[in-house]
């Protein structure tokens, strides 16, 4: 049925999901945390519409199972983060396959984590352009030896090194890519899932240091003010 659908046609809405790991509800200065500073996200914040009725499985695997089928993770099958259990079951209709169906580019940045082998990778599941990295992060077992910085990455399944910090590279990469998208005039999906602000807490210093003082995760707040500054 998906693949009947028609093709794109002009006037399409370009979509773009932005989804941050491990950041609460009160890592927004618009949520009153009084000392991060957000303004990006507070302007999105205040812009948007805030769904406050919502189903939820806090754990990265499941977050994204649920949020890219629209289905609960004791149905899709991604229920846990390891042991067998990061994987959206096949046959289950992903986001990436269903705006593919109907026309669009389709492009992931970041994080991907509901499986790292075939036929579970991104590329697998929809996703035309597929930028990403294994597990739950670049200090997870698939990644023992990588970093934030200068790390490696897969591109389309290649391993591949990349240059600067990780937050920075997701977003240049996916901008890189939209900007192709929209010189061919093709409505685009962007799926942008940082690692960040997740642990480990690795940043440039110019972004911590404006938070080092006594009970403030430093580190935490400037992982943020870093995908703060790139949205």
């Amino acid at each position: 049925a998906l693949a009947q659908r028609p093709r794109a046609s002009a006037g399409r809405p370009n979509v773009i999901v932005l989804l941050t790991d491990a950041q609460g509800y009160g890592d927004f200065s618009c949520h009153g945390n009084p000392v991060l500073k957000t303004p990006a996200m507070d302007r999105l914040h205040a812009e948007g519409v805030r769904f406050t009725s919502f189903h939820a499985a806090p754990m990265c695997t499941p977050t994204r199972g649920q949020l890219l089928t629209g289905q609960d993770a004791c149905r899709n099958g991604a229920t846990s983060v390891t042991a067998g259990r990061a994987l959206v079951r096949r046959g289950i209709p992903m986001m990436p396959e269903v705006f593919a169906a109907s026309g669009y580019s389709t492009g992931i940045f970041g994080k991907w984590h509901v499986g790292d082998a075939y036929p579970y990778r991104p590329m697998d599941r929809g996703f035309q352009e597929a930028k990403y990295f294994l597990g739950w992060g670049l200090s997870s077992a698939p990644e023992f030896d990588n970093d934030y910085f200068n790390g490696r990455y897969q591109d389309n399944g290649r391993p591949t090194r990349f240059q600067g910090y990780c937050t920075d590279f997701w977003f240049n990469q996916a901008m890189d890519w939209i900007g192709r998208q929209h010189a061919r005039k093709q409505p685009f999906f962007v799926y942008l899932p940082t690692n960040t602000p997740h642990g480990p807490a690795w940043v440039d210093s110019k972004y911590s240091d404006p938070y080092r003082k006594p009970g403030v995760p430093a580190n935490f707040f400037g992982m943020i003010a870093n995908l703060d500054e790139n949205i």
